[in-house]
C-alpha cells in the first residue's frame, strides 16, 4: 500500500480478503485458538511461527487494524492497545526498566504527565520534563548516561503547543535513544512524525481514530529506523537472550523492523494484558475508513470557530495553532499543511464565573470529559479535571480558570459560532 495516497489507505491498507472472504474485517470474538498438536502450539510459544493462541496476547481482528495504523504512519509493525495511556506506558515501558531515565515534553496530557511523573517513578524510574521550546543546547543538558527515551505529543492536550519534531528527534539521536511522539491530535492524516524523524509513535486511538466516542483504545508504531543493536548496552531487553521465550534474542531475530512491537507483544501485553477487544477494535476500523474526509472538516471547524473567538470582547485568549497570530504557527505550517486538529482552547475575560455561565448557557455543545469526535464538546478544567487546584495553582499549570477546551466535531461551522455567541452573551 505504500505507493497509495493517505485517503486510499484509511480505506484499504491493513486488510486484503481473497476470493470469497468478508469484505470487512471480521471480528474474531475468541479467547482461544485451536491446534491439531501440542508441536504446532509449541512453535508458537517459541515465536518460531506466526499464529494465535491466546487474545491476551493477540488477535487476528486486532492486527489487521494496527497493520492500517501502521501502514497510515509509514512504519513497520504496529499493535493495539486498550487505552492510549496504556500504548504510551508500554512504548516507554518496553526500553526502560528500575534506573533508566525519560526526557519529556513538559506540554503533555495530563495523565501522561501523571504516568510518567508519579507511577513510573514509583517503578524506579525517572524523568526530565523540559519545555517544547527549549533550545538545543537546553534540550542536550537535560539528557543523562541512563536516560533511554524522548517523548513528546505532536500537538499538545489541552496547551496545543506544537512539538518542533525534527529538533526533539536530532536530541534524541545525537544521544542514542529514540524519540517516542504521541500522535493523537493530529492523526497521520495531518501529519506523520515518522518522516519528521520520530522513532515510536502512539495513539489514543478513542479519539479522532474512532471519531465516534464508542470505543476506548490506543495503537503504537514502531518506524523500524531505530538500530537498537548499536546501543547493546542501553536496550539489554531487546539485544540480550530472553529467557522468558527461550533465549531469544528481538534485534536479532526480528531486526530494526519487528524487534520492538515483537518485544513489546511477548512480554508486556503477555504480563500486563491491556489488549483491546476484536469488538472495539472493529469499531475503529469503520472510524479509519472516513478519518481523512473527517479531519479536513475538524480543522475548518476549528478555524473558523478559533477566528471567531478571537474577535470577541468576551475572550481575552485563543490558543489554536491555526491562528497567525499563534507563537506555534510557523510550526504547525511545518508538520501540518493540512491543518492540526479541532480543538479550540480559549480563556473568557470574566474567570471562572464568565465560564461556568458560558458553558450553562451552551445548547449545542456539550460538557464532556473527551475531545475528537463527531459531536462538539466543551470542558473547563478550572470546574471539572482540575477543580482540586485553586485559582492560583490553576495559573502556575498555565491553565486559568477561566479557561474553556472546545472540541469542535462535524457539525456546521455557522451553527457551532451561533451557539456560541448566544452562549457568550
Amino acid at each position: 500500500m505504500s505507493e497509495y495516497n493517505i485517503g486510499t489507505k484509511c480505506v484499504q491498507a491493513g486488510y486484503t480478503p481473497g476470493n470469497g472472504e468478508p469484505r470487512q474485517i471480521p471480528i474474531i470474538q475468541s479467547t482461544t485458538f485451536k491446534y491439531e498438536t501440542s508441536e504446532a502450539m509449541g512453535r508458537l510459544f517459541d515465536l518460531e511461527e506466526n499464529g494465535y493462541f491466546y487474545s491476551r496476547l493477540q488477535n487476528p481482528t486486532n492486527d489487521l487494524v494496527a497493520a492500517k495504523i501502521a501502514a497510515l504512519e509509514g512504519g513497520t509493525a504496529g499493535m493495539l492497545t486498550s487505552s492510549g495511556q496504556a500504548a504510551n506506558f508500554f512504548a516507554l515501558f518496553n526500553i526502560c526498566e528500575c534506573g533508566s531515565h525519560i526526557v519529556a515534553s513538559s506540554s503533555i496530557y495530563g495523565g501522561t504527565f501523571n504516568l510518567i511523573s508519579v507511577t513510573m517513578a514509583k517503578m524506579g524510574i525517572e524523568v526530565t520534563f523540559i519545555s517544547p521550546d527549549a533550545a538545543s543546547d537546553e534540550l542536550d543538558a537535560a539528557f543523562k548516561e541512563n536516560t533511554r527515551a524522548v517523548f513528546g505529543e505532536t500537538i499538545a492536550n489541552p496547551a496545543l503547543t506544537v512539538l518542533d519534531i525534527e529538533k526533539f528527534a536530532d536530541a534524541a539521536h545525537r544521544h542514542g535513544v529514540p524519540l517516542i511522539v504521541d500522535n493523537t491530535f493530529p492523526t497521520p492524516v495531518n501529519c506523520r512524525p515518522i518522516e519528521w524523524g520520530a522513532d515510536i509513535v502512539t495513539h489514543s486511538t478513542t479519539k479522532y481514530m474512532d471519531g465516534h466516542g464508542s470505543a476506548v483504545g490506543g495503537a503504537i508504531v514502531d518506524s523500524g529506523a531505530f538500530d537498537w543493536t548499536a546501543y547493546p548496552d542501553k536496550y539489554p531487553g531487546l539485544c540480550t537472550p530472553d529467557e522468558s521465550y527461550h533465549g531469544i534474542v528481538y534485534a536479532e531475530k526480528f531486526g530494526k523492523g519487528g524487534a520492538f512491537i515483537t518485544k513489546c507483544t511477548a512480554q508486556l501485553m503477555r504480563d500486563l494484558g491491556c489488549i483491546q477487544s476484536p469488538q472495539s477494535a472493529f469499531l475503529l476500523n469503520l472510524g479509519l475508513e472516513s478519518l481523512h474526509v473527517r479531519m479536513a472538516k475538524h480543522v475548518e471547524n476549528g478555524q473558523a470557530i478559533a477566528e471567531y473567538l478571537e474577535q470577541h470582547p468576551k475572550v481575552s485568549h485563543v490558543s489554536f495553532p491555526g491562528l497567525p497570530s499563534n507563537p506555534y504557527n510557523a510550526l504547525s505550517k511545518k508538520y501540518m499543511p493540512k491543518g492540526g486538529c479541532g480543538v479550540v482552547s480559549f480563556e473568557l475575560a470574566g474567570g471562572r464565573s464568565a465560564a461556568l455561565e458560558f458553558m450553562k448557557r451552551l445548547k449545542l455543545a456539550a460538557i464532556e470529559t473527551h475531545v475528537a469526535d463527531a459531536r462538539t464538546c466543551c470542558l473547563n478544567p478550572a470546574t471539572s479535571t482540575h477543580r482540586q487546584m485553586t485559582d492560583e495553582q490553576l495559573i502556575e499549570a498555565g491553565i486559568p480558570a477561566g479557561l474553556v477546551r472546545m472540541s469542535c466535531g462535524l457539525e456546521d461551522k455557522e451553527d457551532l459560532i451561533a451557539d456560541l455567541s448566544q452562549a457568550l452573551g
